[in-house]
């Protein structure tokens, strides 16, 4: 991909402008044109994988995702290209719109992109296209939808067709219904869950942010924009601080394959202006983003976003990623909706929270603990309150980072290789389920799971610049059941260490006892050359079966005690 060269001038830590921006969708766009069929209505991406949705539908996916990155562009050239495409799309070509069908989710994106350039595609088209057009999109509008972040694509077919004046009232209805769903799922803070359960991750930030902000913001409606927009607001200052400072964004989660779409709650932030961050910092935690997935192979020889997180990885991927699926990426580009002049544009890059001093920070409303050091710019997640065990090993493990990823297995220097990472393995078996949040605070979190066996373990993590004290009481397994822990899985750039203090062999492994049994390790994931040695970090002692006593080196002396009603985390002068 050819880009402009670096501005270090504006921007002294990605080089980005905004004419690095334009730059990336153009080649994406014009990379993509080669594989338009039935007259630009499908875009059939090469590559032998195909979705559980089928071949057709996966060609409706290219069309749409890719429109959305032309909207943003607004380059009207491209623009009549997918005029074409729609009109051959809604003349037959197009699958139905159905209860629970992936042409529901494209819908959505159509539906937005010509909402956002009406005068540029929509108004131009002729009435005999516009009336099948709008026709085939009002099939969403009483569609069922998947009970998740679905629920809010016949929002935004209903928010494009209220505005045309199609079929006014049935899609009121579909907007309230789907509005209306979403406020069971949030949890405060500017979190959602994506439907039932506990399932954070990026959904809620190219999703449950994006959806109802943005229609809002069309629709010019103040009031369900500052409802919306205030959550938005409350969400950019946590989210800010899960990119790390080499522009990753936190490797957790599901369709992971969408990579800098990461970026829009960043940009939708600035364009309804319901932002904490300042210009200059959107900008620098965006186009470092773009930036980190470019230069590590995000775009294959020919142009085409690949099926991964850096380049192809059939690990990330779900049953209903195809070909064209990755080009959900193209919401990363809302931020050229932004005029150029506009601050994000125009101000100098500010540094992103990974690279400024060491931070511990306490998330309540996911139940998440964030440990960001500035001098390698790693940002680690404890995650003590998100699960989904449709998408383990992206959900259920004990850490993430924006420096490594989940694995199966892999050598944690222990007899056998068959080892998950971040997990607590008891008689064989790294499952985690039935999550329970004891809390968050200063410096520490904490939460209760199902292990193998039935058993339940209580979870503890300290944490303090790079280390974490990282201990489990294991309760309800039949005495002398195997226990072991493992970190994290170390790849290029960072270095991971875990040693056994209590319960555990050098092997990292023990046994349970009559009652509850804790065991404790001290970990540490980092990307500095020389580190102090790990076990001068932090002194911690056992006080019997259900207290610790953590020292930091360069900290407080904190106590845990292990309760029935949950963990106490207090100051050990605070008795």
């Amino acid at each position: 991909m050819q880009l402009p060269p670096d501005d270090r001038a504006l921007s002294p830590r990605t080089g980005y402008t905004r004419a690095h921006w334009e730059a990336a969708a153009d080649a994406l766009l014009a990379a993509v044109e080669p594989y338009a069929t039935q007259g630009g209505a499908l875009y059939h991406l090469p590559g032998d994988r195909t979705s559980w949705s089928g071949r057709l539908s996966d060609g409706l996916e290219g069309y749409a995702r890719t429109l959305l990155a032309a909207a943003f562009r607004r380059d009207e050239t491209v623009l009549q290209r997918y005029a074409e495409g729609l009109a051959a799309g809604v003349d037959g070509v197009w699958p139905r719109i159905e209860d629970r069908s992936q042409p529901l989710v494209e819908a959505a994106s159509i539906a937005l992109a010509l909402r956002l350039t009406r005068p540029l595609l929509w108004d131009r088209l002729d009435d005999g296209v516009r009336q099948r057009a709008a026709g085939w999109l009002a099939d969403a509008l009483t569609a069922e939808a998947w009970p998740c972040n679905w629920e809010l694509f016949p929002v935004t077919v209903g928010g494009f067709l209220q505005e045309i004046g199609y079929e006014p009232e049935a899609s009121r209805k579909a907007i309230e219904r789907g509005l209306g769903r979403i406020e069971q799922w949030y949890v405060g803070e500017g979190w959602y869950t994506d439907g039932d359960g506990r399932k954070f991750d990026h959904y809620n930030g190219w999703a449950m942010h994006l959806y109802p902000v943005l229609h809002a913001w069309l629709a010019g409606d103040t009031g369900l924009l500052d409802h919306y927009g205030g959550r938005l607001s409350r969400y950019l200052a946590d989210y800010a601080r899960l990119f790390g400072g080499d522009g990753a964004p936190m490797h957790q989660g599901r369709s992971l394959i969408y990579r800098f779409a990461a970026t829009a709650p960043l940009w939708l932030g600035a364009l309804t202006g319901h932002t904490p961050l300042p210009p200059g910092q959107t900008r620098r935690l965006a186009s470092g983003a773009l930036r980190y997935f470019l230069e590590r192979g995000a775009v294959d020889s020919r142009g085409l976003l690949t099926l991964g997180w850096h380049g192809p990885d059939s690990a990330v991927l779900q049953g209903y990623s195809g070909p064209a699926s990755p080009y959900w990426a193209s919401k990363g580009f809302l931020g050229l909706l932004l005029p150029a002049d506009h601050p994000v544009w125009t101000e100098a890059e500010e540094p992103g929270p990974a690279e400024r001093p060491d931070a511990i920070t306490a998330l309540a409303a996911p139940n998440w603990l964030l440990q960001s050091t500035g001098s390698d710019g790693v940002v680690r997640l404890h995650n003590h309150g998100s699960e989904d065990v449709r998408y383990d090993p992206y959900y259920t493990r004990l850490a993430y980072s924006t420096a490594t990823q989940p694995v199966p297995s892999y050598d944690n220097g222990v007899s056998d290789n068959s080892v998950s990472d971040n997990s607590v393995i008891v008689g064989g078996d790294p499952g985690r389920t039935g999550i329970e949040p004891l809390g968050v605070g200063e410096g520490w979190v904490a939460s209760r799971h199902t292990a193998g066996g039935g058993a339940r373990v209580t979870d503890v993590v300290l944490a303090q610049g790079a280390a974490e004290v990282r201990a489990h009481l294991v309760e309800g397994a039949e005495p002398g059941t195997p226990v072991r822990v493992t970190g994290w899985a170390a790849r290029d750039g960072v270095r991971a260490e875990l040693l056994p203090l209590v319960g555990l062999s050098e092997a990292l492994a023990g046994v349970t006892g009559v009652g509850g049994t804790l065991f404790v390790a001290l970990a540490r994931l980092t990307g500095e050359p020389d580190p102090v040695p790990l076990a001068e970090t932090v002194s911690v002692r056992a006080d019997g079966e259900r207290e610790l006593t953590v020292r930091w080196s360069d900290g407080p002396e904190v106590r845990v005690r292990w309760e029935d009603s949950g963990v106490s985390v207090v100051p050990s002068d605070g008795r």
